[in-house]
């Protein structure tokens, strides 16, 4: 009773493949019996039963913390019964970890002299050997292993790894090669060859290397294996080799048969945020922050993907979240003051801001962000918007030039115009115009500013058209484009432009209606010009509409 608990216990102990005991004879994993156990004669039988004491001796050491007398045991235990090719692998992993190399070689040897040794046995014996330093013999037993069995990758594995180590690189993909070429290769032997191929490009031998371990993957993929661990590998080795792509479909495959594969979600999201389709990685985010509410990673990056995708109310609700858990993540600080700012509430933002400043030292793009509160149409402190927005420019200047960008001069040139400084305005405008020639926003700005102050109006008509040809349809360039026509005294050309903005708009516009109003009065259309004047009046009251309300006379074009 004893022996046979012991044989069920060294089963279930192995760490190298899972066995089971049929009847007297010890199979693998993967079918192959590990030797005969059919020899009942008194010295084999009392050599089972004195590995089956040696191993269980082992596991107690191991459980016990110490390798050096497990090792002793399990090499009693595999040197008492060498056809448990398993607990010979074992007990030879265990004595070259320790740098026992030498026993190994020896437990190694003997098993390999077995009649029926496998070519598992070889190739581990050629590792051995290569440990060793002794290369001729490593060789040759690789080249054993793989005569014993063609179809059994690791002979192959290890004859080539020991070419790259020796500065043969050439020598090593012609193993492969040759490997390649097993006609029954099933999906495990491509998938652990094409592995073997990336050890190749990261050492620098990207040509061939990695155009083979792409077609060795490639039909791997053809052989369509339904294995979750397997896919994931092939997912792994894709990405490995730069085809985020392909490794992207693979671990989605993954996770619509297993939606809880340990990790394959987090690699998934990882290539996705890489991705110009980074944004298809929110769903997936949203499982990982409900699976891990407290996680700072997953809260921050959804919600920076929400707001990139226009839905600032949940993408400030993650990022308060991703604050909740890590009050010293940064980014996220300014991550919720912009989703605050698209939501329109820049007092919000303000305070959001002013926290990441007790904490952390003055950034660009704190400056920056709470120049754009200041700016928000609620608040319309332009004074204290140019301030940070210079702070952040010297910032920026002193630390990130990359930061002064064409946008960030757009929005110092329109704080400029708005507090009425509009030199200062001009200036930016044209720096943000030096960076991007074509950037509509500032070529209308700039040209509806110098329009609605009589000033440069033929170099404002050239910077309006311009706009309105790349954007046809855009109510506000159409809007500048007449109002420049208007102050050329060309009010029937201003008219046209004027209505075709009125076609386009959105949302009603009293300035607008205005300029409809002022165009039609110096067109001698006085009660036409009323009705727009009151259409201005009831979406926007003010006293200069309410005065031109009041004297809708004909008259010369304004100067």
């Amino acid at each position: 009773m004893l022996a046979g608990a012991l044989v069920l216990f060294a089963g279930c102990s192995s760490p190298s493949r899972p066995r089971a005991v049929v009847s007297n004879r010890v199979v693998t994993g993967d079918g192959r019996s590990a030797g005969p156990q059919d020899d009942y004669s008194p010295g084999a039988v009392e050599a089972r039963i004195e590995s089956h004491a040696r191993f269980a001796a082992g596991i107690i050491h191991d459980l016990n913390e110490e390798p050096s007398a497990a090792a002793e045991e399990f090499l009693k235990a595999a040197l008492a019964d060498l056809g448990n090719e398993d607990l010979v692998a074992d007990a030879s992993t265990r004595l070259i970890r320790l740098k026992k190399t030498d026993q190994a070689i020896d437990l190694l040897t003997r098993a390999a002299g077995r009649p029926d040794a496998s070519a598992t046995i070889f190739a581990r014996l050629g590792l051995a050997y290569s440990i060793a330093g002794k290369r001729d013999l490593a060789i040759e037993a690789n080249r054993k292993a793989i005569r014993k069995n063609p179809g059994d990758i690791t002979g192959y594995q290890y004859l080539a790894q020991l070419h790259l180590q020796n500065s043969q690189a050439d020598e090593g993909l012609k193993v492969l090669e040759e490997a390649g070429k097993h006609p029954k290769a099933d999906a495990t032997y491509l998938i652990e060859l094409g592995e073997t191929y990336i050890m190749f490009v990261r050492a620098g031998k990207t040509s061939p290397a990695k155009e083979r371990a792409l077609e060795t993957f490639g039909r791997a993929v053809k052989l369509k294996p339904a294995n979750p661990l397997l896919l994931q590998r092939l997912a792994d080795g894709f990405h490995a080799l730069g085809e985020s792509g392909r490794a992207s479909e693979l671990y989605a495959q993954i996770l619509e048969r297993v939606p809880k594969a340990p990790g394959v979600r987090e690699r998934l999201v990882d290539i996705l945020l890489l991705s110009p389709r980074r944004t298809n990685a929110i769903p997936h985010l949203r499982v990982l922050a409900g699976e891990n509410p407290t996680s700072t990673k997953f809260n921050f990056y959804l919600g920076a993907l929400l707001s990139e995708t226009r839905q600032p109310k949940e993408a400030a609700e993650y990022m308060k979240k991703a604050l909740q858990y890590n009050l010293s993540f940064e980014p996220a600080y300014y991550e919720l003051a912009a989703a605050q700012l698209n939501l329109g509430q820049p007092k919000a933002a303000l305070e959001s801001l002013e926290k990441a400043r007790k904490r952390f030292d003055k950034s660009f793009v704190g400056e920056y962000y709470t120049g754009l509160a200041y700016s928000h149409k609620e608040l319309k402190d332009h004074t204290n918007a140019l301030k940070f927005f210079a702070s952040a420019e010297k910032i920026a200047g002193d630390k990130e030039t990359n930061r002064l960008t064409h946008t960030f001069y757009f929005q110092l040139g329109a704080a400029s115009e708005r507090a009425h400084q509009f030199k200062q305005a001009e200036d930016y405008f044209r720096k943000c115009l030096a960076l991007s020639p074509d950037f509509a926003e500032a070529l209308n700005y700039l040209g509806y500013m110098w329009a609605d102050r009589g000033e440069n109006l033929q170099e404002a008509h050239e910077m309006i058209e311009k706009a309105v040809k790349m954007e046809p349809k855009n109510a506000a360039f159409l809007d500048s484009l007449g109002w420049v026509l208007f102050k050329l005294d060309k009010p029937h050309d201003a008219l046209k432009w004027i209505q075709k903005a009125i076609e386009h708009i959105e949302e009603p516009d009293a300035t607008l209606y205005e300029h409809l109003g002022d165009i039609l009065i110096v067109l001698n259309k006085p009660a036409e010009a009323r009705q727009a004047f009151q259409r201005a009046y009831s979406i926007e009251p003010s006293e200069q509409i309410q005065r031109k309300l009041n004297t809708a006379t004909p008259g010369p074009a304004p100067r």
